[in-house]
Protein backbone atom coordinates (compact mmCIF):
# COMPACT_ATOMS: atom_id res chain seq x y z
CA UNK A 1 0.00 0.00 0.00
CA UNK A 2 1.61 3.59 -0.69
CA UNK A 3 0.99 6.59 0.68
CA UNK A 4 0.05 8.14 -2.66
CA UNK A 5 -3.57 6.74 -1.88
CA UNK A 6 -3.82 9.61 1.01
CA UNK A 7 -3.84 12.83 -0.80
CA UNK A 8 -2.93 16.35 0.22
CA UNK A 9 -6.28 17.54 0.86
CA UNK A 10 -6.90 14.24 3.07
CA UNK A 11 -3.91 15.48 5.33
CA UNK A 12 -5.53 18.70 5.63
CA UNK A 13 -8.41 17.27 6.72
CA UNK A 14 -6.94 15.13 9.34
CA UNK A 15 -5.19 18.29 10.72
CA UNK A 16 -7.99 20.31 11.11
CA UNK A 17 -10.03 17.95 12.59
CA UNK A 18 -7.26 17.07 15.16
CA UNK A 19 -6.88 20.69 16.21
CA UNK A 20 -10.68 21.20 16.34
CA UNK A 21 -11.04 17.90 18.57
CA UNK A 22 -8.05 19.32 20.88
CA UNK A 23 -9.96 23.05 20.48
CA UNK A 24 -13.10 20.88 22.10
CA UNK A 25 -11.34 19.01 24.92
CA UNK A 26 -9.40 22.29 26.15
CA UNK A 27 -12.54 24.68 26.11
CA UNK A 28 -14.87 21.84 28.39
CA UNK A 29 -12.36 21.15 30.41
CA UNK A 30 -11.90 25.33 31.40
CA UNK A 31 -15.61 25.67 31.31
CA UNK A 32 -16.54 22.85 33.73
CA UNK A 33 -13.77 24.37 35.99
CA UNK A 34 -15.24 28.20 35.99
CA UNK A 35 -19.12 26.76 36.02
CA UNK A 36 -17.96 24.61 38.94
CA UNK A 37 -16.16 27.43 40.55
CA UNK A 38 -18.87 29.47 40.73
CA UNK A 39 -21.90 27.07 40.88
CA UNK A 40 -20.39 24.14 43.23
CA UNK A 41 -23.30 22.03 41.46
CA UNK A 42 -22.44 19.12 39.84
CA UNK A 43 -25.66 19.38 38.09
CA UNK A 44 -24.71 22.36 36.46
CA UNK A 45 -21.28 21.33 35.19
CA UNK A 46 -23.48 17.87 33.53
CA UNK A 47 -25.56 19.96 31.89
CA UNK A 48 -22.85 21.15 29.46
CA UNK A 49 -22.18 17.68 27.38
CA UNK A 50 -26.01 17.07 27.84
CA UNK A 51 -26.61 20.34 25.52
CA UNK A 52 -24.14 19.84 23.55
CA UNK A 53 -25.32 16.10 22.81
CA UNK A 54 -28.71 17.61 21.98
CA UNK A 55 -27.90 20.47 20.04
CA UNK A 56 -25.23 18.53 17.75
CA UNK A 57 -28.69 15.75 17.47
CA UNK A 58 -30.73 18.91 16.42
CA UNK A 59 -28.41 20.33 13.96
CA UNK A 60 -28.28 16.48 12.29
CA UNK A 61 -31.53 16.55 11.17
CA UNK A 62 -31.03 19.76 9.22
CA UNK A 63 -27.92 19.04 7.93
CA UNK A 64 -29.30 17.54 4.54
CA UNK A 65 -30.76 20.69 3.77
CA UNK A 66 -27.25 22.18 4.17
CA UNK A 67 -25.26 19.38 2.51
CA UNK A 68 -27.59 20.43 -0.40
CA UNK A 69 -26.75 23.63 -0.88
CA UNK A 70 -22.66 23.96 0.12
CA UNK A 71 -19.90 21.69 -0.69
CA UNK A 72 -18.41 19.69 2.09
CA UNK A 73 -15.03 21.45 2.49
CA UNK A 74 -17.26 24.72 2.22
CA UNK A 75 -19.78 23.16 5.20
CA UNK A 76 -16.55 22.34 7.09
CA UNK A 77 -15.39 25.71 7.25
CA UNK A 78 -18.78 27.45 7.58
CA UNK A 79 -18.98 25.23 10.88
CA UNK A 80 -15.15 25.81 11.38
CA UNK A 81 -15.31 29.85 11.41
CA UNK A 82 -18.15 29.60 12.95
CA UNK A 83 -17.71 27.90 16.13
CA UNK A 84 -14.00 30.48 16.03
CA UNK A 85 -16.45 33.25 15.98
CA UNK A 86 -18.85 32.24 18.37
CA UNK A 87 -16.22 31.00 20.92
CA UNK A 88 -14.07 33.90 20.33
CA UNK A 89 -17.12 36.05 22.15
CA UNK A 90 -17.01 33.33 24.93
CA UNK A 91 -13.45 33.94 26.05
CA UNK A 92 -14.13 37.47 25.74
CA UNK A 93 -17.18 37.96 27.61
CA UNK A 94 -15.62 35.68 30.34
CA UNK A 95 -12.43 37.28 30.53
CA UNK A 96 -14.48 40.72 30.92
CA UNK A 97 -17.06 39.38 33.14
CA UNK A 98 -14.95 37.37 35.47
CA UNK A 99 -17.01 35.47 38.24
CA UNK A 100 -19.90 37.05 37.37
CA UNK A 101 -20.86 35.50 34.38
CA UNK A 102 -24.43 34.40 33.28
CA UNK A 103 -24.77 30.83 33.20
CA UNK A 104 -27.43 31.32 30.78
CA UNK A 105 -25.27 33.40 28.35
CA UNK A 106 -22.79 30.70 28.74
CA UNK A 107 -25.05 27.87 27.66
CA UNK A 108 -26.01 29.51 25.05
CA UNK A 109 -23.18 30.02 23.34
CA UNK A 110 -21.71 26.67 24.12
CA UNK A 111 -25.60 24.75 22.48
CA UNK A 112 -24.90 27.31 19.40
CA UNK A 113 -21.21 26.21 19.48
CA UNK A 114 -22.41 22.14 19.59
CA UNK A 115 -24.97 22.93 16.59
CA UNK A 116 -22.59 23.86 14.43
CA UNK A 117 -20.23 21.26 15.31
CA UNK A 118 -23.28 18.51 14.62
CA UNK A 119 -22.68 18.26 10.90
CA UNK A 120 -18.78 17.90 11.32
CA UNK A 121 -18.50 14.45 11.79
CA UNK A 122 -20.63 13.66 9.07
CA UNK A 123 -19.34 15.80 6.00
CA UNK A 124 -15.44 14.62 7.84
CA UNK A 125 -16.56 10.96 6.97
CA UNK A 126 -18.44 11.72 3.85
CA UNK A 127 -15.32 13.40 2.21
CA UNK A 128 -12.47 11.03 2.88
CA UNK A 129 -14.01 8.34 0.11
CA UNK A 130 -13.19 11.50 -1.85
CA UNK A 131 -10.05 12.38 -0.82
CA UNK A 132 -8.39 9.03 -0.83
CA UNK A 133 -7.82 6.14 -3.60
CA UNK A 134 -8.78 2.12 -3.16
CA UNK A 135 -10.17 0.08 -0.54
CA UNK A 136 -6.81 0.10 1.51
CA UNK A 137 -6.70 4.07 1.31
CA UNK A 138 -9.69 3.93 2.59
CA UNK A 139 -8.91 1.80 5.56
CA UNK A 140 -5.43 3.73 6.43
CA UNK A 141 -7.48 6.91 6.18
CA UNK A 142 -10.26 6.36 8.63
CA UNK A 143 -7.56 4.40 10.80
CA UNK A 144 -5.48 7.91 11.10
CA UNK A 145 -8.35 9.74 11.84
CA UNK A 146 -9.77 7.23 14.54
CA UNK A 147 -5.65 6.98 16.13
CA UNK A 148 -5.82 11.21 16.15
CA UNK A 149 -9.64 10.86 17.84
CA UNK A 150 -8.17 8.80 20.75
CA UNK A 151 -4.72 10.34 21.11
CA UNK A 152 -7.08 13.75 21.75
CA UNK A 153 -9.23 12.01 24.09
CA UNK A 154 -6.60 9.98 25.67
CA UNK A 155 -3.52 12.86 26.42
CA UNK A 156 -5.91 16.06 25.93
CA UNK A 157 -7.69 15.03 28.82
CA UNK A 158 -4.92 14.52 31.20
CA UNK A 159 -3.05 17.77 29.46
CA UNK A 160 -5.54 20.19 29.39
CA UNK A 161 -6.65 19.75 33.41
CA UNK A 162 -2.45 20.22 33.49
CA UNK A 163 -2.67 23.27 31.15
CA UNK A 164 -5.96 24.64 33.30
CA UNK A 165 -3.97 24.34 36.72
CA UNK A 166 -0.94 25.97 35.26
CA UNK A 167 -2.53 28.77 32.93
CA UNK A 168 -5.88 28.79 34.92
CA UNK A 169 -9.10 28.45 33.12
CA UNK A 170 -9.25 31.92 31.15
CA UNK A 171 -6.17 31.92 29.65
CA UNK A 172 -6.65 28.45 28.85
CA UNK A 173 -9.95 29.81 26.95
CA UNK A 174 -7.69 32.18 24.93
CA UNK A 175 -5.32 29.37 23.60
CA UNK A 176 -8.34 27.50 22.79
CA UNK A 177 -9.47 30.15 20.52
CA UNK A 178 -5.60 30.17 19.16
CA UNK A 179 -6.44 26.51 17.92
CA UNK A 180 -9.83 27.03 16.72
CA UNK A 181 -8.28 29.66 14.32
CA UNK A 182 -5.92 27.19 13.06
CA UNK A 183 -8.17 24.85 12.88
CA UNK A 184 -10.07 27.17 10.76
CA UNK A 185 -7.34 27.82 8.65
CA UNK A 186 -6.39 24.48 7.71
CA UNK A 187 -9.92 23.97 6.42
CA UNK A 188 -8.72 26.10 3.46
CA UNK A 189 -6.79 23.16 2.18
CA UNK A 190 -9.26 20.74 2.14
CA UNK A 191 -10.43 20.10 -1.76
CA UNK A 192 -12.82 18.32 -3.51
CA UNK A 193 -11.40 16.22 -6.59
CA UNK A 194 -12.87 18.31 -9.80
CA UNK A 195 -14.74 15.38 -10.84
CA UNK A 196 -16.63 15.10 -7.13
CA UNK A 197 -17.20 18.70 -7.66
CA UNK A 198 -18.54 18.17 -11.40
CA UNK A 199 -21.07 15.32 -9.76
CA UNK A 200 -22.11 17.68 -6.48
CA UNK A 201 -22.95 20.38 -9.13
CA UNK A 202 -25.38 18.31 -10.85
CA UNK A 203 -26.68 16.78 -8.05
CA UNK A 204 -27.89 20.43 -6.87
CA UNK A 205 -29.15 21.55 -9.99
CA UNK A 206 -31.31 18.32 -10.18
CA UNK A 207 -32.64 17.98 -6.71
CA UNK A 208 -33.61 22.12 -6.90
CA UNK A 209 -35.85 21.48 -10.51
CA UNK A 210 -39.24 23.18 -9.32
CA UNK A 211 -41.09 20.15 -10.37
CA UNK A 212 -42.38 20.04 -6.48
CA UNK A 213 -43.62 22.42 -3.98
CA UNK A 214 -40.65 24.03 -1.73
CA UNK A 215 -42.19 22.58 1.28
CA UNK A 216 -42.17 19.32 -0.44
CA UNK A 217 -38.77 19.50 -1.78
CA UNK A 218 -37.11 20.07 1.93
CA UNK A 219 -39.30 17.35 3.08
CA UNK A 220 -37.43 14.96 0.33
CA UNK A 221 -34.10 16.24 1.20
CA UNK A 222 -34.35 15.88 4.78
CA UNK A 223 -35.60 12.12 4.37
CA UNK A 224 -33.37 10.98 2.00
CA UNK A 225 -30.86 9.80 4.03
CA UNK A 226 -33.40 8.13 6.24
CA UNK A 227 -34.78 6.40 3.47
CA UNK A 228 -31.85 5.16 2.00
CA UNK A 229 -30.95 3.68 5.38
CA UNK A 230 -33.75 1.62 5.19
CA UNK A 231 -34.15 0.87 1.36
CA UNK A 232 -30.58 -0.67 0.98
CA UNK A 233 -30.50 -4.42 2.98
CA UNK A 234 -26.67 -3.78 4.21
CA UNK A 235 -26.98 -0.44 5.40
CA UNK A 236 -29.82 -1.22 7.02
CA UNK A 237 -28.52 -3.75 9.10
CA UNK A 238 -24.96 -2.20 9.90
CA UNK A 239 -27.35 0.53 10.99
CA UNK A 240 -29.15 -1.89 13.08
CA UNK A 241 -25.58 -3.10 14.68
CA UNK A 242 -24.32 0.26 15.22
CA UNK A 243 -27.64 1.04 17.40
CA UNK A 244 -27.44 -2.21 19.04
CA UNK A 245 -23.50 -1.93 20.27
CA UNK A 246 -24.32 1.31 21.22
CA UNK A 247 -26.74 1.09 23.31
CA UNK A 248 -24.18 -0.60 25.75
CA UNK A 249 -20.84 1.22 24.76
CA UNK A 250 -22.28 3.98 27.45
CA UNK A 251 -21.04 1.55 30.48
CA UNK A 252 -18.05 3.55 29.72
CA UNK A 253 -19.08 6.95 30.75
CA UNK A 254 -17.32 8.17 33.72
CA UNK A 255 -20.12 7.50 36.31
CA UNK A 256 -19.96 4.05 35.33
CA UNK A 257 -16.53 3.27 35.04
CA UNK A 258 -16.06 4.63 38.54
CA UNK A 259 -19.19 2.49 40.69
CA UNK A 260 -16.89 -0.61 38.70
CA UNK A 261 -14.10 0.14 40.06
CA UNK A 262 -15.63 0.92 43.70
CA UNK A 263 -18.12 -1.82 44.14
CA UNK A 264 -16.41 -4.66 41.93
CA UNK A 265 -12.98 -4.08 42.00
CA UNK A 266 -12.63 -2.71 45.40
CA UNK A 267 -10.18 0.12 44.72
CA UNK A 268 -10.40 3.64 44.92
CA UNK A 269 -10.57 6.45 42.62
CA UNK A 270 -7.02 6.68 41.32
CA UNK A 271 -7.57 2.94 39.92
CA UNK A 272 -10.24 4.19 38.08
CA UNK A 273 -7.96 6.86 36.02
CA UNK A 274 -5.62 3.49 35.48
CA UNK A 275 -8.90 2.02 33.92
CA UNK A 276 -9.61 5.00 31.80
CA UNK A 277 -6.03 5.38 30.69
CA UNK A 278 -5.95 1.82 29.56
CA UNK A 279 -8.95 1.60 27.90
CA UNK A 280 -7.53 4.41 26.26
CA UNK A 281 -4.22 3.26 25.25
CA UNK A 282 -5.96 0.00 24.10
CA UNK A 283 -8.11 1.78 21.21
CA UNK A 284 -4.85 4.16 20.02
CA UNK A 285 -2.88 0.65 19.81
CA UNK A 286 -5.88 -0.75 18.12
CA UNK A 287 -6.06 1.95 15.49
CA UNK A 288 -2.43 1.49 15.10
CA UNK A 289 -3.08 -2.12 14.64
CA UNK A 290 -5.63 -1.36 12.02
CA UNK A 291 -3.04 0.76 10.22
CA UNK A 292 -0.11 -1.86 10.21
CA UNK A 293 -2.78 -4.86 9.31
CA UNK A 294 -4.55 -2.93 5.78
CA UNK A 295 -2.50 -4.62 3.60
CA UNK A 296 -3.32 -7.67 5.12
CA UNK A 297 -7.16 -7.28 5.98
CA UNK A 298 -7.30 -5.97 2.58
CA UNK A 299 -11.10 -5.73 1.59
CA UNK A 300 -12.19 -8.36 3.66
CA UNK A 301 -13.82 -5.42 5.83
CA UNK A 302 -16.99 -7.78 6.75
CA UNK A 303 -14.77 -10.44 8.62
CA UNK A 304 -12.58 -7.82 10.56
CA UNK A 305 -15.28 -6.01 11.70
CA UNK A 306 -16.93 -9.22 13.01
CA UNK A 307 -13.69 -10.24 14.44
CA UNK A 308 -13.52 -6.87 16.16
CA UNK A 309 -17.32 -7.55 17.87
CA UNK A 310 -16.73 -10.97 18.66
CA UNK A 311 -13.64 -10.34 20.58
CA UNK A 312 -14.46 -7.01 22.01
CA UNK A 313 -18.10 -8.74 23.37
CA UNK A 314 -15.58 -12.28 25.18
CA UNK A 315 -13.16 -9.70 26.63
CA UNK A 316 -16.01 -7.19 27.93
CA UNK A 317 -18.03 -10.44 29.55
CA UNK A 318 -14.34 -11.11 31.62
CA UNK A 319 -14.14 -7.88 32.05
CA UNK A 320 -17.22 -8.18 34.22
CA UNK A 321 -16.61 -10.91 36.25
CA UNK A 322 -13.32 -10.44 37.35
CA UNK A 323 -12.37 -8.69 41.00
CA UNK A 324 -8.84 -8.61 40.42
CA UNK A 325 -7.71 -5.11 39.32
CA UNK A 326 -4.54 -5.63 37.34
CA UNK A 327 -6.30 -8.13 35.49
CA UNK A 328 -9.39 -5.88 34.64
CA UNK A 329 -6.02 -3.11 33.50
CA UNK A 330 -4.92 -5.76 31.13
CA UNK A 331 -8.69 -6.86 29.94
CA UNK A 332 -9.49 -3.42 28.84
CA UNK A 333 -6.02 -3.08 27.06
CA UNK A 334 -6.54 -5.62 25.22
CA UNK A 335 -10.47 -4.15 24.47
CA UNK A 336 -9.27 -1.38 22.29
CA UNK A 337 -7.50 -3.57 19.46
CA UNK A 338 -11.06 -5.08 19.32
CA UNK A 339 -13.14 -2.09 19.39
CA UNK A 340 -11.43 -0.26 16.86
CA UNK A 341 -10.96 -3.77 14.70
CA UNK A 342 -15.06 -2.86 14.69
CA UNK A 343 -15.18 0.35 14.55
CA UNK A 344 -12.81 1.32 11.63
CA UNK A 345 -13.95 -1.39 9.42
CA UNK A 346 -17.84 -0.98 9.92
CA UNK A 347 -17.12 2.74 9.20
CA UNK A 348 -15.39 1.53 5.84
CA UNK A 349 -18.17 -0.80 5.61
CA UNK A 350 -20.30 2.14 5.29
CA UNK A 351 -18.83 4.46 3.11
CA UNK A 352 -18.08 1.56 0.46
CA UNK A 353 -21.74 0.84 0.58
CA UNK A 354 -23.44 4.11 -0.12
CA UNK A 355 -23.02 6.80 -3.53
CA UNK A 356 -20.43 9.36 -2.45
CA UNK A 357 -23.28 12.16 -3.42
CA UNK A 358 -25.61 10.30 -1.03
CA UNK A 359 -23.23 9.61 1.89
CA UNK A 360 -23.25 12.99 3.73
CA UNK A 361 -27.00 12.63 3.93
CA UNK A 362 -26.83 8.52 5.20
CA UNK A 363 -23.99 9.85 7.86
CA UNK A 364 -26.24 12.74 8.61
CA UNK A 365 -29.22 10.52 9.64
CA UNK A 366 -27.00 7.50 11.69
CA UNK A 367 -25.48 10.76 13.38
CA UNK A 368 -28.79 11.53 14.57
CA UNK A 369 -29.98 8.45 15.27
CA UNK A 370 -26.68 7.55 17.13
CA UNK A 371 -27.26 10.43 19.61
CA UNK A 372 -30.51 9.70 20.21
CA UNK A 373 -29.64 5.99 20.83
CA UNK A 374 -26.81 7.28 23.48
CA UNK A 375 -29.04 9.51 25.29
CA UNK A 376 -31.14 6.70 25.64
CA UNK A 377 -28.70 4.58 26.78
CA UNK A 378 -27.33 6.38 29.54
CA UNK A 379 -31.02 6.24 31.58
CA UNK A 380 -31.79 2.52 30.38
CA UNK A 381 -27.74 2.07 31.75
CA UNK A 382 -28.70 4.01 34.40
CA UNK A 383 -31.72 2.23 35.74
CA UNK A 384 -29.70 -1.23 35.09
CA UNK A 385 -26.82 -0.21 37.41
CA UNK A 386 -29.34 0.73 40.15
CA UNK A 387 -32.14 -2.10 39.56
CA UNK A 388 -29.53 -5.03 39.13
CA UNK A 389 -25.60 -3.93 40.50
CA UNK A 390 -22.85 -2.80 38.18
CA UNK A 391 -21.49 -6.20 37.35
CA UNK A 392 -24.64 -6.79 35.59
CA UNK A 393 -24.32 -3.70 33.75
CA UNK A 394 -21.32 -4.82 32.08
CA UNK A 395 -22.76 -8.23 31.31
CA UNK A 396 -25.47 -6.40 29.64
CA UNK A 397 -23.20 -4.60 27.79
CA UNK A 398 -21.10 -7.63 26.04
CA UNK A 399 -24.46 -9.24 25.83
CA UNK A 400 -25.45 -6.25 23.47
CA UNK A 401 -21.93 -6.29 21.80
CA UNK A 402 -22.60 -10.27 21.13
CA UNK A 403 -26.04 -9.50 19.93
CA UNK A 404 -24.91 -7.10 17.25
CA UNK A 405 -21.92 -10.07 16.37
CA UNK A 406 -24.87 -12.15 15.62
CA UNK A 407 -26.92 -9.85 14.12
CA UNK A 408 -24.28 -9.67 11.54
CA UNK A 409 -23.97 -13.28 11.55
CA UNK A 410 -27.26 -13.67 9.79
CA UNK A 411 -27.35 -10.68 7.95
CA UNK A 412 -24.28 -12.05 5.51
CA UNK A 413 -26.62 -11.91 2.35
CA UNK A 414 -26.66 -8.39 2.73
CA UNK A 415 -22.99 -8.08 1.84
CA UNK A 416 -23.35 -10.21 -1.38
CA UNK A 417 -24.28 -7.61 -3.46
CA UNK A 418 -22.04 -4.86 -4.85
CA UNK A 419 -22.57 -1.55 -3.33
CA UNK A 420 -22.77 1.22 -5.58
CA UNK A 421 -19.17 2.78 -4.78
CA UNK A 422 -18.03 -0.66 -5.78
CA UNK A 423 -20.01 -0.46 -8.64
CA UNK A 424 -18.78 2.28 -9.55
CA UNK A 425 -15.40 1.66 -8.99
Amino acid sequence: MKSSNLTRPFYFLWTTQTAANAADVLYIMALTVLVLDQTQSLVSAALMPFMRSGAQMLSGLIAPLLINRFKLPALLLLSQTGQLLLFACLAVYLQLSGSDFSLVLVFTLVFAMSFLDGWTVPARNALVPRLVAHEQGLLKANGLLSVSDQVVQFAGWGLSGVIVALLGASPTLMLTAVIYGLAATFTLGVKEPADAETLQQRHQVVSTEPNTAASSSRWHTLTEGWKQIWRMPRLRLLTLMDIIDMLGGSVWVGAFTLAFVQVALGQGEEWWGFINAAYFAGTVGGGLLVLALARAIGNRFLTAMLIGMAGYGILTSFYALNSQPFIALILVLLMGPFAELSIINRRTLIQRSVDKLMLPKVLSAQATLLHLVFCISLLVMAWLAERFGIVNLYLSAAGLTLLAFVVGLLGLRSFRTTAPSEAND
